[in-house]
């Protein structure tokens, strides 16, 4: 099996590990994170070192290349783009746990990852680097913009757009043929009926917009460096 590394020993980086393992393609040489000591392991692997290393980590383990494991939309870009500098030609894998089910005539990006129990129906199409978690399903002829992630237990209709750096929180409901703009949160548990604008958090039963939000804003709830007086809806961490 081919080398790679996991970027991101969290929680997120636990389950995204389990994908790996169960798939059976690729072999977790370790993690890299820039906020845990080398040398330490997390789930039995080891800590190599955080991204800067990336290109000394390669040639040492002959590494194939491996995948962000970032739950916040805009952090996982930024570190995408910080590899993309440091190791030009560093490879973003793509990981569907076996118990995901996907549908006729679909297309996955590089970079993503598909959870366990996770359903995606025939013609959608879901970009680079998005997160469908556990037990969410996403309808058919539906389209996923890069950088995006949908909850565990949401339930979307056929023919939904998600705009890019958007986010689906946590047992949210959407009917069909909904489209919600770029830089958009749809809160917890929420009931979607309407479409939606970018930069903005909507929620409610049925959704309603709560506010509006600025570019590259937090939304994980205990995520370091947002503001303490920012409401946060539940997403994937």
């Amino acid at each position: 099996m081919k080398n790679i590394i996991i970027i991101g020993a969290s929680g997120h980086g636990s389950v995204i590990l389990d994908c790996i393992e169960k798939e059976g393609k690729y072999n977790v040489v370790g993690f890299v994170d820039s906020f845990k000591q080398k040398g330490t392991t997390h789930n039995g692997y080891e800590i190599l070192g955080n991204e800067f290393e990336i290109p000394y980590l390669t040639k040492k383990n002959n590494l194939y290349g491996g995948i962000i494991a970032i739950g916040d939309n805009w952090t996982r870009k930024n570190v995408c783009d910080r590899i993309t500098v440091i190791a030009p030609d560093f490879r973003f894998i793509t990981s569907i746990h076996p118990k995901a089910v996907i549908g006729k005539d679909t297309y996955i990006g590089k970079g993503t990852v598909i959870m366990p129990g996770a359903i995606v129906n025939s013609n959608t199409v879901i970009k680079d680097f998005c997160i469908l978690n556990t037990n969410s399903s996403l309808g058919h002829d539906s389209i996923i913009e890069e950088f995006s992630s949908i909850a565990p237990g949401v339930s979307i209709g056929g023919g939904f757009y998600l705009g890019t750096f958007s986010a689906v929180s946590i047992g949210a409901i959407i009917i069909e043929n909904i489209m919600i703009r770029e830089h958009t949160i749809i809160g917890a548990g929420s009931l979607v009926t309407k479409d939606f604008p970018e930069y903005i958090v909507a929620h409610g039963t049925p959704a309603k917009i709560i506010r509006t939000r600025e570019r590259g804003e937090y939304y994980l709830k205990g995520t370091s460096g947002r503001t303490s007086n920012i409401p946060i809806y539940t997403t994937p961490s």
